[in-house]
Protein backbone atom coordinates (compact mmCIF):
# COMPACT_ATOMS: atom_id res chain seq x y z
CA UNK A 1 0.00 0.00 0.00
CA UNK A 2 2.79 2.46 0.79
CA UNK A 3 4.27 1.85 -2.68
CA UNK A 4 0.93 2.77 -4.25
CA UNK A 5 0.76 5.98 -2.22
CA UNK A 6 4.26 6.93 -3.33
CA UNK A 7 3.41 6.29 -6.98
CA UNK A 8 0.24 8.39 -6.81
CA UNK A 9 2.07 11.30 -5.23
CA UNK A 10 -0.36 11.13 -2.32
CA UNK A 11 1.88 11.43 0.71
CA UNK A 12 1.83 13.37 3.97
CA UNK A 13 3.35 16.84 4.01
CA UNK A 14 4.91 16.09 7.39
CA UNK A 15 5.21 13.19 9.81
CA UNK A 16 5.79 13.43 13.55
CA UNK A 17 6.90 10.29 15.37
CA UNK A 18 7.34 9.42 19.03
CA UNK A 19 8.46 5.88 19.78
CA UNK A 20 6.00 3.55 18.03
CA UNK A 21 3.29 6.17 17.40
CA UNK A 22 3.20 8.27 14.23
CA UNK A 23 1.09 11.29 13.25
CA UNK A 24 0.89 12.05 9.53
CA UNK A 25 -0.24 15.49 8.37
CA UNK A 26 -2.14 15.54 5.08
CA UNK A 27 -2.89 18.58 2.90
CA UNK A 28 -6.07 18.73 0.81
CA UNK A 29 -6.90 21.53 -1.62
CA UNK A 30 -10.43 22.92 -1.32
CA UNK A 31 -12.33 25.82 -2.85
CA UNK A 32 -11.58 27.83 0.28
CA UNK A 33 -7.87 27.00 0.26
CA UNK A 34 -5.82 24.19 1.77
CA UNK A 35 -7.18 22.08 4.62
CA UNK A 36 -5.05 19.89 6.85
CA UNK A 37 -5.96 16.57 8.45
CA UNK A 38 -3.97 14.38 10.84
CA UNK A 39 -3.98 10.59 11.06
CA UNK A 40 -2.41 8.74 13.98
CA UNK A 41 -1.25 5.11 13.98
CA UNK A 42 0.57 2.87 16.41
CA UNK A 43 2.97 0.28 15.01
CA UNK A 44 3.55 -3.06 16.68
CA UNK A 45 5.47 -6.17 15.84
CA UNK A 46 3.95 -9.61 15.76
CA UNK A 47 6.69 -12.16 15.12
CA UNK A 48 8.71 -10.80 12.19
CA UNK A 49 5.80 -8.80 10.75
CA UNK A 50 4.99 -5.14 11.50
CA UNK A 51 1.36 -4.01 11.77
CA UNK A 52 -0.44 -0.71 12.30
CA UNK A 53 -3.42 -0.10 14.55
CA UNK A 54 -5.59 2.91 15.29
CA UNK A 55 -6.29 2.00 18.92
CA UNK A 56 -4.18 3.18 21.82
CA UNK A 57 -3.69 1.96 25.35
CA UNK A 58 -3.58 3.98 28.52
CA UNK A 59 0.23 4.23 28.38
CA UNK A 60 0.06 5.65 24.83
CA UNK A 61 -2.33 8.52 25.53
CA UNK A 62 0.21 11.11 26.65
CA UNK A 63 2.36 10.35 23.60
CA UNK A 64 -0.69 10.79 21.36
CA UNK A 65 -1.47 14.10 23.07
CA UNK A 66 2.12 15.30 22.51
CA UNK A 67 1.96 14.27 18.85
CA UNK A 68 -1.30 16.21 18.40
CA UNK A 69 0.30 19.27 19.99
CA UNK A 70 3.31 18.96 17.68
CA UNK A 71 1.06 18.42 14.65
CA UNK A 72 -0.90 21.55 15.55
CA UNK A 73 2.36 23.54 15.69
CA UNK A 74 3.47 22.23 12.29
CA UNK A 75 0.10 23.03 10.69
CA UNK A 76 0.17 26.53 12.21
CA UNK A 77 3.61 27.15 10.66
CA UNK A 78 2.44 25.84 7.28
CA UNK A 79 -0.62 28.11 7.34
CA UNK A 80 1.53 31.16 8.16
CA UNK A 81 3.91 30.36 5.30
CA UNK A 82 0.98 30.00 2.90
CA UNK A 83 -0.55 33.29 4.04
CA UNK A 84 2.77 35.07 3.53
CA UNK A 85 3.22 33.57 0.07
CA UNK A 86 -0.36 34.52 -0.92
CA UNK A 87 0.21 38.07 0.31
CA UNK A 88 3.41 38.31 -1.74
CA UNK A 89 1.61 37.19 -4.90
CA UNK A 90 -1.43 39.45 -4.49
CA UNK A 91 -1.15 43.10 -5.42
CA UNK A 92 -1.68 45.42 -2.48
CA UNK A 93 -5.23 46.57 -1.90
CA UNK A 94 -5.97 50.14 -2.95
CA UNK A 95 -5.83 52.63 -0.12
CA UNK A 96 -9.07 54.39 0.74
CA UNK A 97 -9.19 58.14 0.10
CA UNK A 98 -8.01 60.28 2.96
CA UNK A 99 -10.79 62.27 4.55
CA UNK A 100 -10.64 64.60 7.47
CA UNK A 101 -12.82 63.64 10.38
CA UNK A 102 -15.78 65.86 10.98
CA UNK A 103 -15.69 67.65 14.30
CA UNK A 104 -19.13 68.26 15.74
CA UNK A 105 -19.85 71.79 16.83
CA UNK A 106 -21.51 72.05 20.20
CA UNK A 107 -24.24 74.60 21.00
CA UNK A 108 -21.86 76.63 23.17
CA UNK A 109 -19.51 77.13 20.26
CA UNK A 110 -22.17 78.44 17.87
CA UNK A 111 -22.68 82.14 17.60
CA UNK A 112 -26.16 83.35 18.04
CA UNK A 113 -27.36 86.02 15.69
CA UNK A 114 -29.48 88.91 17.08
Amino acid sequence: MSKQLALDGNHPVHTVRHRNIKASIWRNETDKGPMYKVSVVRSYREGNDWHDTYSFGYDDLMNVAKLMYDAHSVISELRVKEAVSRAAVRPPAPKPPVTRPRVPVSNTQRKEEP
